[in-house]
């Protein structure tokens, strides 16, 4: 596909690692990390690839002061 659209991060229901680094200004490995916790509210799996819950992940920031 060449002419493949380009969606806007804040229209976007899932992010990758990357995107979400971008919209919070947090590190992709710190994300990377959030992720692999087992407890981690807005992990998506699909296959062995590990997205991000755009929503999910915005209000875990909006509820958290400190990131440990």
């Amino acid at each position: 596909m060449a002419n493949k659209e380009e969606i806007k991060i804040s229209e976007k229901i899932l992010l990758t690692i990357d995107e979400a680094a971008l919209l919070s200004n947090i590190g992709q490995n710190r994300i990377a990390d959030l992720l692999r916790k087992p407890s981690c509210p807005f992990v998506l799996y699909v296959g062995r690839k590990k997205l991000v819950k755009r929503r999910a992940f915005e209000q875990f920031l909006e509820a958290n002061i400190e990131l440990e």
